[in-house]
């Protein structure tokens, strides 16, 4: 007698019953599936669907066993652990595993000035940003650092703090590479200026404070002739309109000549980066070559005010944009006006050109720098 077939749940074909495992009491799966769709409970032994999965990959468990037994999850890297092993801050209620909470109480939680950790991406793009904020008046802090850490680094490792001799009472807060996407929509950026103002920090205000944007070499293209096209163009941009830049970046120029200086107005990008490459600035320029794998606009005042900060990434985005789909004659003939209107369009970025009277000449109401 020929046996019955059943339909796998998961693939759909159909299979000897026989051959097939009942999951969460009433779905069939093939064995192939089986191996692939589903973990056992660690707890009670059910077979679940791994999509059900309450723990994680080292700790699968049912939605009972995970409830019945009070296991929690890390809030920074998400880890499943048995309440008896939890850890907690002082300043929070979240549940943090031991390594996490050691991270985070760590006597070295502001690292030095020469700390470079591994970049983690974040983001699917082919162009990425690393944002170094510099903010002061608060203290040079550990147990602040960590605040701000935890705000930042929910459920992934985004952002890391570091001395910076240039400041008198604080620190620099750095990101990994991420795209503009994930700058603007899942960076909780509003939450980590929020918490350091609430800290006593201030970055516009302190006067001391830069806002530095890294823009990875390799997004302008798959050599180096090619990226330095672009990167002529992004210095050409600089000096063309460095009177916009100016008012754009909140600095003064006295500031710039020490921190972010210009490199000279030439007739052409590719004299530009000739010139830029025979000069002694160094890294204190407005655009920093010396990084082998990134280059640093180091032009734009710190700031903690959430839409300033945003519109500056953005504008960076810009420029960049330009400098890698315009030709030398292009960029050449490209006005400010034309640039703000043609590229400019977040809400974010025209409110701030309005505010400094960049856009159009269009006047607007705004908030304080902080």
């Amino acid at each position: 007698m020929e046996e019955s077939k059943v339909t796998c749940y998961c693939c759909g074909k159909e299979f000897d019953v026989s051959d097939m495992t009942i999951v969460e009491s009433e779905y069939y799966v093939c064995p192939d599936c089986l191996e692939s769709r589903t973990v056992v409970c660690c707890e009670c032994g059910d077979i679940i669907f791994a999509d059900d999965n309450a723990g994680d990959s080292n700790t699968p468990l049912c939605e009972s066993c995970y409830d019945y037994h009070d296991y929690r999850t890390c809030s920074s890297c998400g880890a499943v652990m048995p309440y008896d092993e939890v850890y907690h801050l002082d300043y929070d209620d979240e549940d943090y595993c031991e390594d996490c909470y050691n991270r985070y109480r760590s006597d070295s939680s502001i690292d030095d000035y020469y700390y470079k950790p591994d970049p983690v991406f974040f983001g699917s793009g082919s162009r990425y940003f690393g944002v170094e904020l510099e903010i002061d008046e608060g203290g040079e802090d550990n147990y602040k650092a960590e605040e701000v850490m935890a705000v930042a680094n929910r459920n992934c490792w985004r952002i890391y703090c570091k001395h910076d001799g240039s400041l008198h009472e604080g620190f620099e807060i750095v990101t990994h590479p991420m795209t503009l996407n994930y700058h603007m929509n899942e960076m909780p950026w509003k939450e980590i200026v929020e918490k350091a103002k609430s800290l006593g920090y201030r970055s516009h205000q302190a006067g001391t404070c830069g806002l530095h944007i890294h823009i990875n070499r390799n997004s302008f293209g798959d050599t180096e002739r090619v990226q330095e096209a672009s990167i002529a163009r992004i210095l050409y941009f600089f000096e063309k309109h460095w009177d916009e830049l100016l008012k754009f970046s909140r600095r003064t120029q006295s500031q710039l000549n020490s921190w972010a200086a210009r490199y000279g107005y030439k007739d052409t990008p590719q004299e530009m980066l000739e010139h830029a490459k025979k000069g002694n600035i160094g890294r204190y320029a407005c655009v920093n070559l010396c990084n082998e794998e990134t280059i640093e606009f180091r032009i734009f005042r710190g700031t903690l005010k959430l839409n300033t900060l945003l519109a500056t990434i953005q504008l960076t985005s810009h420029i960049c944009d330009v400098a890698y789909e315009l030709n030398d004659k292009e960029i050449a003939n490209l006005s400010w006006t034309d640039f703000v209107r043609e590229y400019c369009v977040e809400p974010e970025l025209i409110q701030y050109l309005k505010e400094r009277q960049l856009y159009i000449n269009d006047p607007v109401t705004t908030d304080e720098e902080v």
